[in-house]
């Protein structure tokens, strides 16, 4: 009834037992999650927020979460400099968030440790001089001025030192073009990460095998794939058998993390045609995009903060929805400058965009002999899982 601009002209308080007129009152809520009753939620407008830049982080730091703790710790601006690298190592490192409520504490950490630093300091050079001269010098000891101490920088080079061992690790595209391994794109509560995609083929009965704790729309998402791949197989130079003479595997790595939606699919039908054909994915490729029967690319959601991982992870090029092309407007230029964007409509487009090299028609019974896997270990069909 509050939220009803129907009925909360007359909501009536039980405790107070008075009719209150809220008609004039403009609510705000705030969550990080959309899981509320489907009545409250009907009566909302839903605005979404997305999370800060690297670069919105970095501006946020320097002129607002730095001065503030160093004056809430007692610092001068003299006596503590952190360079704009180790700012950005302290994001990219140490932080793993959409906000920057972490990162205000991590700078209050090195603020804390840097008084600690200096009063050390001041303790020690005042142990070195005479009883006579600390007599001279009053009763009250007074705190050196800044000028008599060198002034502490935080650099990449020390920044271990105040905030210890890294906990996160900086996202990065893989090293080389490999088989059956794709760069997706995920969108995460604190942001957007890279999503590798494996996919394995070995001799079998034709058993579709996916590991990787993998939610009901992501497994749906690989059972469409496969059936984009089967219908295509000619084209694509591969067996039309495959699947009742391969035993197939698709893994996503981190298989403690929940992964869950419809936005991988191409990654997953391009992992697949990859594995089948032999043909490797280029490394610095990165997609997003949910797939159809037809091999029609759909819109996804989390545009921005998935171009921004793929930003960080220092890929060059980002497939995207055609249908998402309207997104970009609200892309930072910095980041669509440094990307090459290509919208695409079907995953035949994807195809010749990821991968090595086009995939030859199938001629005769030449396609089984692609399709088959390689007994070499050097052409293993299974993909090396790399950390990210």
């Amino acid at each position: 009834e509050v939220l009803d601009p129907e009925q909360n002209h007359s909501f009536n308080d039980h405790y107070l037992e008075v009719d209150l007129d809220l008609s004039e009152v403009m609510f705000i809520a705030t969550a990080n999650s959309l899981n509320i009753p489907p009545a409250l939620l009907d009566r909302m407008e839903v605005i979404r927020i997305p999370g800060y830049t690297e670069d919105e982080k970095l501006n946020i730091a320097r002129r607002y979460l730095l001065p503030k703790q160093m004056k809430a710790n007692g610092l001068k601006p003299e006596e503590l400099s952190v360079s704009d690298a180790a700012m950005v190592d302290i994001i990219r490192y140490y932080t793993r968030e959409s906000g920057v409520r972490n990162l205000e504490r991590e700078v209050s950490k090195i603020c804390r440790k840097v008084v600690k630093e200096i009063s050390l300091t001041e303790s020690k050079a005042g142990k070195g001089k005479g009883k006579s001269t600390a007599a001279k010098a009053g009763s009250k000891p007074a705190r050196k001025s800044a000028k008599t101490l060198t002034a502490i920088s935080i650099t990449p080079k020390n920044l271990a030192k105040y905030l210890g061992v890294r906990r996160f690790q900086y996202g990065r595209a893989e090293d080389r073009d490999e088989i059956g391994l794709v760069t997706g794109l995920a969108w995460t509560e604190v942001g957007g990460e890279l999503l590798s995609i494996e996919a394995s083929t070995v001799s079998g009965k034709g058993k579709l095998l996916h590991t990787g704790h993998l939610g009901e729309v992501m497994q749906e998402s690989i059972q469409a794939a496969l059936s984009v791949v089967r219908s295509r197989s000619e084209q694509l130079g591969i067996d039309p058998d495959f699947h009742q003479k391969f035993d197939i595997h698709v893994h996503v790595p981190e298989g403690a993390t929940p992964k869950d939606g419809p936005s991988a699919g191409i990654a997953m039908c391009t992992a697949l045609v990859s594995s089948l054909t032999r043909i490797p994915v280029r490394s610095d490729v990165a997609m997003t995009g949910e797939i159809t029967l037809r091999g029609r690319v759909l819109p996804i959601g989390g545009l921005k903060e998935k171009l921004l991982a793929a930003h960080r992870g220092g890929i060059k090029t980002v497939l995207i929805p055609e249908d998402n092309q309207k997104d970009l407007a609200d892309i930072p230029k910095n980041i669509t400058q440094a990307l090459k964007i290509k919208p695409v409509r079907w995953i035949d487009e994807v195809l010749a965009l990821a991968l090595s090299e086009v995939p030859q028609p199938r001629q005769g019974g030449q396609g089984e002999a692609a399709a088959a896997p390689a007994e070499s270990d050097d052409a293993s069909s299974t993909a090396g899982v790399r950390p990210h």
